[in-house]
C-alpha cells in the first residue's frame, strides 16, 4: 500500500474529475501501471446541515493513475487549487508529451501554460516534462545547458527536438 496518497478537494465535481483523469492515464501511450476508479462513498441525509450536499452525492472517490493512488472529495467551495501544488508527468517521448498536453489542456486555462506547466479544466496544475529535459539542463557544457534553458523558456508545451537542437 502506498504510504502517502494525494487528496484533492473539489467543490462538487470530484467524480467527474476522477473519471476524466482515469480516462487520460488509462489510454496514455506507454501507460505504466493501472488506472481505475476505486471505492466511492456518498453523502447520506445525515449531516446535511453541515455539508449541504444532496443525499447520494459522491463524498470521497478513490482512484488510481498509472499505479499511484489518489483520492478526491466533494467538500464544497471552501478550498480551490493553486499552482503551489502540481503533479509532474515524466514522459519518455514527444508522443507522450503531446498526448498528455493535448488531453489536459482541453478546456483548461491557456494563460497558465508555460515551460511545460498547464492548468486543467478543474484548476489542477500539471507539469508535462520529457525525461530528456533535466538531462539536457544538467549538461556539463554550461553554454549548452544555458541554450536549452533559453529554448525551454520560450515554450508552452515542451518540444524535445528543439531542446536537443539548442
Amino acid at each position: 500500500m502506498q504510504k502517502i496518497t494525494p487528496f484533492l478537494w473539489f467543490d462538487r465535481n470530484a467524480e467527474e474529475a476522477a473519471n476524466f483523469y482515469v480516462s487520460v492515464f488509462k489510454d496514455a501511450p506507454g501507460a505504466r501501471g493501472e488506472s481505475k476508479i476505486g471505492r466511492t462513498t456518498r453523502y447520506g441525509k445525515e449531516g446535511f446541515e453541515v455539508h449541504k450536499m444532496p443525499e447520494g452525492t459522491v463524498m470521497v472517490i478513490d482512484f488510481m493513475l498509472a499505479g499511484d493512488n489518489f483520492a478526491a472529495i466533494n467538500g464544497g467551495p471552501v478550498f480551490t487549487f493553486n499552482a503551489g501544488i502540481s503533479f509532474v508527468i515524466n514522459c519518455e517521448s514527444q508522443e507522450e508529451v503531446d498526448y498528455f498536453w493535448n488531453k489536459l489542456t482541453e478546456s483548461g486555462d491557456p494563460k497558465a501554460q508555460q515551460c511545460g506547466w498547464l492548468k486543467d479544466r478543474f484548476g489542477l496544475s500539471w507539469q508535462v516534462v520529457p525525461t530528456a529535459l533535466p538531462k539536457l539542463l544538467a549538461d556539463k557544457d554550461k553554454a549548452k545547458a544555458g541554450r536549452v534553458m533559453n529554448a525551454m523558456l520560450q515554450m508552452k508545451k515542451i518540444d524535445i527536438k528543439k531542446l536537443e537542437e539548442a
